[in-house]
Formats: structure tokens, sequence, C-alpha cells
């Protein structure tokens, strides 16, 4: 695997895995190194991105969204992403940890909603171009957990997110379709049990990065 520039981390799972919080441990083991390290998110990560994660989790206007119009409002909110804010951070050496690249579209789109895996993957590529990344860190666990996860957490004030709304099956999907993906492509995945505690998953992510550092 060649990394001529900075290293391109992306996380991924469905809602409830704890995302989040490792990626924020993540970026502070990586910056404790001497790395430069940038968080990205989808949707969002720039003021137009932003505005489209708006639309898509919390905004009236979404309520009645076509699959379609989801997987589109995705892309562009990634192309701007990628060409603003990813590519120019990689190529100045810095390493970029991203929550939710382009795998999340084909399993939450193409999967789950059931779109036209050929017209979600010719989407995926002409959003990301090459622009792939160098490992992915699937956090892998069980629809219910992460629905129990979710109630936890405190109650946002705005509206709830719609994504987190699906009914149970569309997140078995979900994770089915992960699962398969992180077969189909083991060289770039790698599955990580999110159901224990957080300590034991950093050092678990940790175990499978740290290796980059000496690429």
């Amino acid at each position: 695997m060649s990394l001529p520039h900075g290293v391109f981390i992306t996380f991924e799972g469905s809602e409830g895995c704890g995302k989040t919080t490792q990626i924020q441990r993540l970026a502070a083991r990586l910056e404790a190194k001497g790395l430069t390290v940038l968080v990205t998110r989808e949707p969002g990560g720039t003021p137009l991105g932003e505005s489209i994660r708006h639309l898509l989790k919390f905004a009236e206007e979404g309520r009645d969204m076509t699959a379609e119009a989801e997987l589109l409002l995705f892309a562009a909110s990634r192309a701007q992403l990628v060409r603003r804010v990813i590519e120019p951070a990689l190529t100045a050496g810095t390493w970029v940890i991203a929550d939710r690249f382009m795998d999340s579209t084909t399993v939450y789109q193409g999967v789950a909603r059931r779109l036209d895996f050929r017209a979600v993957q010719f989407i995926n590529d002409f959003v990301v171009g090459t622009r792939h990344p160098d490992i992915t860190l699937l956090l892998d666990l069980d629809p219910a957990e992460g629905r129990r996860r979710i109630m936890r957490r405190p109650q946002p004030l705005d509206a709830p997110d719609r994504m987190e709304q699906m009914s149970p099956s569309f997140y078995e999907a979900v994770r089915d379709g992960y699962l398969t993906l992180a077969r189909d492509e083991d060289e770039r995945f790698r599955v990580i049990n999110a159901a224990r505690d957080v300590e034991a998953v950093e050092e678990e992510i940790w175990e499978q990065v740290g290796p980059l550092m000496g690429k």
C-alpha cells in the first residue's frame, strides 16, 4: 500500500456503535505521536455539507425525502468535502479521519434502501474518484444494542435525527451490508467488535492503525 502523503482513515458502522468516541480517542493518540490530524464527518465537513446535513437529518422539508434524493444529497456533500477538505489535507501530509465515507452510501442507500447497486457504485466512483481510504474501521454492533445506546443519550433540543428513527429491519440490513462489504474488501476493512468496553475497542483500533505510521 503506497501512502505518499497523509493517511486516510474512515470509520463506519450503524447508529450507536461508538464512532464519535473512538474517533476522538484515535485522533488524540495520533496527535500525541506528533502527527497533524484532521477529523471530518459525513454529511458535513464544509459549509455546504453542514447545510445538507441539517436537511438530511433534521429539517422538516426532509421528512418525505425519496431514497434517490437522499442518495444524491449525500453524494453532493461528499463531493464538496473530498475536493475542498480531504484532498488538500492529505496532500499537505495531514492524517484525515472521516466519520463515514463512501461505504455508508453503498450500505445505507444501496443495500438498506435497495437502490440499484450499479447506480450507487457509479455515483460513488464519480464523487470520490481515486480518493479511497487507506484503511476502514468498521465498528460492528448488534442493532438492538445500538438502539439502546441511542436511547440512553441526552435527548437533543432540536428535531429528532431522521436517520436514527428507521425500523429495526432497516438496521439489520445495514449491519449485514457492512459485513458483506468488509468480507469483499478485506484488504481495506478491519472489523472491530464494538460491543466491548470503550478501552478495549480503542486498543484494537490502535493495533490496526499504529503500523501505518511506519509506512
